[in-house]
């Protein structure tokens, strides 16, 4: 095979790549073993490692479909204490981080080829805020609707890129203004956040607020694995499928037009294609900082910018951060439980200063 005709998995997978999923593996497996280990109810780390593998639940469908469900399990299964802890508690925990990180890393991933800059980011373009203050707005003014997060979520991303794509446009869109466009809107909308905890009669509802702003995986269950585990399955086949059309947008426009690519449209198109990763996101966790600006730019660093690379590599590496990420934002400051996304700021603020320090630019990629 040359190289000129090299596709489709052959043309993904290489040795960096191949290291990078079995190492952003490794690091779920193991940080998820410590995530079903610890708590209220303690276990060893065997006893938790047979919970996890118990034959009379995954090697019946019966259970692992009620468990999924949210029905009852049937009758004629007997399940010990820890399998019921680990299975019915802690494991989901784990499933909401894995599908949260990869639709948050291949997201950013997508904005950042889109705008052709490296900042870029849902949270950057104000799509994170748009959908959290969508979130919020539910919470806090329309209780009764809390079934429709998902939904609401997404709206609220959508309008936000819509305002940021309007403020943008000048003939055409630029990626410094759909950046600087991005900054604006997501201000306003964080300004409007914080003026409806004013709203909020009930401190319960003040504090689930609170933890929407910070991003937390804080009392997720499988209710959260149902609510997001559908957008995921769609979603992110079509981002990997996007990958030849990510990496003509980063040649320029110019280039792009000259291929035969209608340069708007596909642009919009992905972009909201990368709202709705963010926004399934947002929608079980809150907001999580920096996930889908800092894990684009690791992967880049090991397997290049070829995207049908780098949207794998984001897949795999998204969970990896997000699910250490929460092991030591649950267990750190025991029995006190703190924001995920208040670790994944800590993590990728003096990462994301470091590679500042590192390039002569930061910018346009």
């Amino acid at each position: 095979m040359t190289k000129d005709t090299e596709t489709g998995i052959g043309a993904r997978l290489d040795g960096s790549l191949v290291m990078l999923i079995l190492g952003s593996i490794a690091i779920v497996v193991i940080s998820a073993l410590v995530q079903v280990s610890f708590g209220a109810y303690s276990t060893t780390l065997s006893q938790a490692w047979n919970a996890v593998f118990n034959p009379k639940v995954v090697t019946n469908p019966d259970v692992l479909g009620a468990l999924l469900l949210g029905t009852e399990i049937p009758s004629n299964v007997t399940l010990s204490n820890t399998t019921t802890v680990i299975w019915s508690l802690r494991l989901p925990r784990v499933f909401v981080g894995i599908f949260v990180g990869a639709n948050l890393a291949v997201s950013g991933a997508i904005f950042q080829a889109v705008t052709r800059n490296e900042l870029a980011s849902p949270y950057i373009l104000g799509v994170s805020q748009g959908a959290g203050l969508a979130v919020l707005l539910t919470l806090v003014v329309f209780s009764g609707l809390t079934v429709f997060l998902p939904i609401f979520a997404a709206v609220g991303g959508i309008a936000a890129f819509i305002v940021v794509y309007i403020i943008a446009w000048k003939g055409g869109t630029s990626p410094v203004r759909l950046v600087l466009a991005g900054v604006i809107v997501g201000t306003i909308c964080s300004s409007l956040q914080r003026g409806l905890f004013f709203f909020a009669q009930d401190i319960g509802v003040v504090q689930t607020a609170l933890s929407w702003t910070t991003g937390s995986l804080t009392g997720t269950g499988w209710e959260q694995v149902r609510i997001i585990l559908l957008p995921t399955l769609v979603i992110l086949p079509l981002a990997m499928l996007a990958s030849r059309q990510l990496n003509v947008l980063l040649l320029g426009e110019r280039t792009a037009r000259s291929l035969g690519m209608s340069v708007e449209r596909i642009r919009f198109a992905l972009s909201t294609l990368a709202i709705l990763a963010a926004s399934s996101a947002i929608s079980v966790a809150g907001i999580v900082g920096f996930v889908g600006l800092i894990v684009p730019h690791v992967v880049r660093n090991i397997v290049g910018s070829d995207y049908r690379k780098l949207l794998v590599g984001s897949l795999f590496a998204g969970p990896a951060l997000v699910v250490s990420a929460d092991v030591g934002a649950r267990l750190a400051l025991n029995p006190i439980q703190i924001p995920v996304g208040i670790v994944t700021g800590l993590v990728g603020g003096p990462y994301f200063l470091y590679l500042m320090r590192k390039r002569q630019k930061v910018g346009e990629l």
